[in-house]
């Protein structure tokens, strides 16, 4: 049908979540590789470090989301149901409110009363299309706790998993770990681009930059640190 198109997912739900939880968990244990095997560490203490900060990170992670998405959907709630109470309050007063913000959208002033006393004959809408109004949000698709936390969760932990990985294999080689790490900084940036419909190349390159200057200053600190325990 014309007229008809898709958006990507910009509420603050699942993808978002998998995305920068894959992000973190890529930075937070690539550094932490890179300081404890900068400062000469062995490799079961570079296994060791990478696993506590796998497991404490996803679970930070996944806590976080949480306690975050939590709140602000319990936020979102109270003002709707303040709008609630306000449209049964004083329904006249809400619907001049509604018609203001549309007159002041361009609509003529005829038209935008209109629309909003039709509206209020129904409360369900009305609530619907006052909160969406006020608040810019709409009450009805709002991102899932759990959701959010449990993509978080796994995202983290496949993150942290792949720069551990040479070294689960028997590898001690900070230089391969690094190289996983580089790569997959680089899909992982790419990825993102899927929430910003920008060049997946530079979101890419940017994701790495940014990955590497957190990696480069872990291991200078592990490796003065290093020389002088």
């Amino acid at each position: 049908m014309s007229g008809e198109h898709e958006h990507r997912d910009v509420s603050g739900g699942w993808l978002r979540a998998a995305v920068f939880g894959a992000t973190d968990g890529l930075v937070t244990n690539s550094s932490l590789i890179a300081g404890v095997g900068g400062g000469g560490g062995a490799h079961h203490i570079i296994v060791l470090t990478g696993m506590a900060g796998l497991v404490a990170g996803a679970f930070s992670m996944a806590t976080g989301e949480y306690i975050s998405v939590t709140t602000q959907n319990e936020a979102i709630h109270a003002e709707v149901a303040n709008e609630k109470t306000a449209l049964a309050q004083d329904p006249v007063g809400e619907i001049a409110e509604l018609a203001d913000a549309y007159i002041a959208r361009g609509v003529s002033p005829a038209t935008a009363k209109a629309f909003a006393t039709e509206l209020a004959a129904s409360p369900k809408d009305a609530l619907h299309v006052h909160v969406q109004e006020e608040l810019g949000v709409d009450a009805q698709k709002l991102p899932g706790a759990w959701t959010a936390a449990i993509s978080s969760f796994l995202s983290f932990s496949l993150g942290a998993l792949l720069p551990l990985l040479p070294y689960l294999f028997g590898l001690s080689s900070l230089p391969v770990a690094l190289a996983v790490s580089a790569i997959a900084l680089m899909a992982a940036g790419a990825l993102a681009a899927l929430l910003t419909g920008r060049s997946p190349v530079r979101s890419g390159l940017r994701q790495l930059l940014l990955g590497a200057l957190a990696v480069g200053a872990t291991y200078l600190i592990g490796h003065l640190l290093g020389a002088h325990v």
